[in-house]
């Protein structure tokens, strides 16, 4: 295991505020959103999420890297977001089956970080001011070039991100036994979602975010899964149309955060940008159907339309969130069509959330008897 060199780096904030640190991952520079998670563990299944696609994350926990990085922690193909920073970074690791160290995992990836900040300092800072896009370098401290640079981050509002985590081509997995056929339409899917359907005797195809609606309806599916994903959900108005097709064929279907997003967007629902989002393996969430509360990981920075739901004739809340009320859930009254703005498959709960796999699969069996 090789040392790393740290050497000074510099996080710069859309605002103007300065931040000094060490560098980590490899010498470079890049920018982002900057957004901070208060997870105390999974970081590596953060790092990988397609849903960070274009953010610079924030650890809020004190040590991240001491237990390494291994091959099945991963929510997809590769290291997602545009840069880390953090307070105590490990090259070392000392878990026994690591596979290496997070420091050779960032560099083989060329993410650029930054380390040694007071990250409290900084999440109360973004926590008041609201997320921000930031730029962070380890090749060179001129402030005015690097804003220059930041300058050239595009805001996350109206930005279209899913075709660029999306699958450029068709693939599928098929358990032993196929119970029921689901296509995925894939923003920016996490792994652990479509391990949870095919435990379900689900065969599962995922198809590309642009992906026609005719073209997945051949294949006779029995219900769809709209997935997670990065970006602004008003702009992705091509899984938004293709979510409308799939409602007027009346087979089950079950969204996920962007999914939620697109199923509301669907029904003439807005969403807007969050302050500061919501991302973290400990948000507690009301299901308003069976009364019970559920410890949920969550990943998101736009969300759904409470006063356009209000009224909805078609549509009702069925989950909200219990720090500040949002809207975690909603479901379809004469369809068989719901979805959550959460991560059930992430089980930060451990278990809480693992129903809603359940629920869909229910809607399934009952669509296949009729």
């Amino acid at each position: 295991m090789k040392k790393q060199i740290s050497t000074e780096a510099i996080l710069l904030l859309e605002d103007g505020t300065v931040y000094k640190g060490k560098s980590l991952g490899r010498i470079g520079t890049s920018g982002g959103e900057l957004c901070f998670n208060t997870g105390m563990t999974g970081y590596q299944e953060i790092f990988t999420d397609p849903s960070y696609y274009g953010q610079m994350v924030v650890t809020t926990v004190s040590h991240v890297g001491n237990y390494g990085v291994q091959h099945q922690e991963v929510e997809s193909n590769k290291i997602q977001i545009s840069g880390l920073v953090c307070k105590d970074f490990s090259s070392h690791f000392s878990r026994k089956t690591a596979e290496g160290s997070l420091q050779d995992y960032f560099e083989n990836a060329g993410v650029v970080g930054i380390c040694e900040i007071d990250t409290r300092a900084l999440v109360r800072h973004i926590r008041d001011k609201g997320a921000m896009n930031a730029i962070v370098s380890s090749e060179t401290t001129d402030i005015e070039e690097l804003r220059k640079k930041l300058a050239e981050v595009p805001s996350m509002a109206g930005l279209e991100l899913s075709s660029k985590v999306s699958t450029p081509e068709i693939y599928h997995f098929t358990p032993e036994e196929v119970k029921y056929r689901v296509a995925v339409l894939d923003l920016g899917v996490k792994q652990n979602s479509l391990k949870n359907l095919v435990a379900r005797g689900c065969e599962v195809k995922v198809y590309p975010y642009n992906t026609p609606f005719e073209e997945m309806e051949q294949w006779n599916p029995d219900g769809y899964f709209i997935s997670n994903g990065p970006g602004d959900p008003a702009a992705t108005t091509v899984a938004v149309n293709s979510v409308k097709q799939m409602l007027e064929k009346q087979k089950p279907l079950f969204g996920i955060c962007m999914g939620h997003q697109m199923l509301a967007q669907a029904n003439g629902i807005a969403t807007y940008k969050m302050h500061n989002g919501h991302r973290g393996l400990n948000h507690p969430v009301k299901n308003l159907r069976t009364g019970r509360s559920e410890i949920t990981s969550q990943n998101h920075g736009f969300v759904v339309d409470a006063e356009q739901l209000r009224n909805h004739p078609e549509v009702e809340v069925t989950h909200i969130n219990l720090n500040d009320n949002t809207i975690e859930g909603i479901r379809m009254k004469s369809k068989p069509a719901f979805s959550v703005q959460y991560h059930p498959e992430s089980s930060p709960g451990p278990h809480d959330s693992e129903y809603l796999f359940d629920d869909f699969i229910e809607l399934l069996e009952q669509s296949k008897i009729k």
